[in-house]
């Protein structure tokens, strides 16, 4: 019985002594490294560029005025320059009527579904806007930008229907809404279109406007008139004023009384005929043209003098 116990205990033993030395060479071995997961400069990068970027509403194909958009008409684009006011999510745009037709990649805001073009929401009510021709002089050298307030100057050369040359300002502080194809702020503020975003764009953009042929002035409406007959009259000039004068976006409206600055407006006008550079006009009788009068000749026999004509 006792050789029988002795002989179960010893395979238990010889069990537990293959177990423990099995176990022993499992921790003895130096576990193979984990792979660590290879993380790029350029995936970082794009991660990190991914979060700084916001959805915005676009437009993939044009689309025609007063036809209610659908979800197949837009698509989020992911810009790191949101476009101010620019929708954001595509339930936004879904169901809206654009009042105008929108071109392929239009980014869609508030005002892609409002009345009028982008130089109606660039003037006031009693404003309107009027295109007029420049070149390089008339245009200060190709550096006027939207935003800037010019004095219209007029010049009339010397000819049979104006006695002598003259300069005037024919209409005082008229904003730039346009240069060419560039235009400025509409009155909420915002861009009246998209800016170019990238270099390449602005670098066009600036080229654009140094070779821009047509401006576009924010013309009171009841100087129309004046400004189409000036331009008709002579040539043009447009003299760009001082960006520090207080108050100088509200020349015609708002803080200043239109009124009392039209009037004022009246006043320095020379009706186009005077500020000559030689002296006051001539009268007809004065004029190199007109025939010269005969003097007579006087007749002196003594003391009597007379007046003869031949």
């Amino acid at each position: 019985m006792n050789s029988r116990i002795s002989m179960a205990l010893a395979g238990l033993l010889l069990i537990g002594a293959l177990i423990a030395g099995y176990w022993g060479l499992v921790l003895s071995r130096t576990p193979e490294p984990v792979a660590a997961p290879v993380v790029s400069v350029e995936s970082t990068a794009a991660a990190v560029e991914d979060q700084t970027r916001r959805p915005v509403v676009v437009l993939v194909h044009d689309v025609p005025a007063f036809v209610p958009l659908t979800a197949a008409d837009l698509a989020l684009e992911n810009l790191r320059t949101v476009p101010a006011g620019s929708l954001t999510e595509l339930d936004q745009a879904i169901g809206r009527r654009p009042l105008r037709a929108l071109g392929a990649g239009t980014w869609l805001n508030d005002q892609s579904f409002s009345e009028g073009g982008p130089l109606a929401r660039m003037i006031r009510p009693d404003e309107r806007a009027l295109a007029v021709a420049v070149d390089e002089v008339i245009g200060a050298a190709g550096q006027l930008s939207p935003g800037d307030y010019v004095d219209v100057l007029l010049f009339l050369a010397r000819d049979t229907d104006n006695a002598q040359q003259s300069a005037q300002i024919i209409i005082p502080a008229l904003r730039l809404l346009s240069v060419g194809d560039q235009l400025g702020l509409a009155n909420d503020g915002q861009p009246a279109v998209p800016p170019p975003v990238t270099v390449e764009e602005r670098a066009q953009a600036a080229q654009r406007r140094a070779g821009a042929r047509t401006v576009v002035l924010a013309v009171p409406e009841p100087l129309l008139s004046r400004l189409m007959l000036a331009a008709q009259a002579g040539t043009l000039r447009l003299a760009v004023r001082s960006a520090d004068e207080q108050l100088l976006g509200r020349y015609w409206a708002g803080e200043s009384d239109p009124t009392s600055t039209l009037a004022e407006a009246n006043r320095d006008l020379y009706q186009f005929t005077q500020l000559a550079l030689i002296g006051p006009p001539k009268s007809p009788a004065q004029s190199d043209t007109a025939p010269a009068v005969r003097r007579g000749i006087e007749v002196i026999r003594g003391a009597q003098a007379a007046q003869q004509t031949p």
